[in-house]
């Protein structure tokens, strides 16, 4: 067992998210996105919403603060007559996070086609439940600000004890 991790997060999730690096991004797709198809590595989340599962992601997962729009959306189809209130559910979990300053500029709005290539390049893709049309979110990952010790050391230790950590 594991402190702080929500618990709607499958464990092969954390470990994903673990293996991301800087620039790496997930896919949280709604009902509807061919994810087989597209996804080199696919986790299903049924029976979970997207915007339930970006509030655990956001909790511990950093967004790129390198690039202007670090969350993307699949734009609405021309002639396609259809609302899409759950954008704005996903802009009140993002200002609730402590993620909110690296989106103050929005989300990125991407052409169907478009979208659908770079879900084929995305780390992951996490198919959900979620029933609303155009709801398809991109997460971009950022970086952990470093967290040293206060002489600026690195510290790692396999066990508890001050002793035991070790310069490197």
């Amino acid at each position: 067992m594991l402190k702080k991790i929500p618990g709607i997060l499958p464990p092969e999730l954390v470990k994903t998210m673990m293996e991301m690096g800087h620039g790496d991004e997930m896919v949280l797709a709604d009902g509807n996105f061919p994810c087989n198809e597209l996804g080199r590595k696919v986790i299903r989340m049924d029976g979970h919403n997207i915007p339930e599962i970006l509030e655990a992601i956001l909790k511990f997962f950093p967004l790129d603060t390198y690039v202007e729009k670090p969350i993307m959306l699949m734009e609405i189809v021309p002639g396609d007559d259809v609302e899409t209130p759950i954008w704005e559910e996903y802009r009140k979990v993002i200002d609730q996070s402590e993620e909110s300053d690296g989106v103050k500029s929005g989300f990125e709005h991407i052409e169907r086609y478009e979208y659908y290539q770079r879900a084929r390049k995305a780390f992951v893709i996490v198919a959900t439940g979620e029933p609303a049309l155009y709801a398809n979110i991109i997460i971009k990952k950022g970086v952990v600000p470093f967290s040293g010790g206060a002489d600026g050391d690195i510290r790692i230790t396999t066990r508890y004890d001050e002793s035991d950590f070790m310069r490197i």
